[in-house]
């Protein structure tokens, strides 16, 4: 059940890379006055980066200790 959540973190922090880049395209060939592109851009690339640490910190093996000779 771990792995499931895990996976749909990275999909979600992806979708959210995604739309942060259209946000920010629309932003830069619209309108300079049209500023909701911008703010949307800035609230998706947020959730891309929590997403994507949730999506990392459950990459993290906490059981096991690794040596630096292995």
């Amino acid at each position: 059940m771990i792995a499931v959540k895990g996976v749909l973190g990275g999909l979600i922090a992806f979708i959210c890379l995604i739309l942060a880049g259209v946000c920010f395209y629309m932003f830069q060939t619209s309108n300079p006055s049209n500023t909701m592109y911008a703010i949307g851009g800035g609230v998706f690339a947020l959730l891309m980066v929590v997403f994507g640490v949730m999506f990392l910190s459950g990459r993290v093996n906490k059981t096991e200790d690794i040596h630096i000779t292995e």
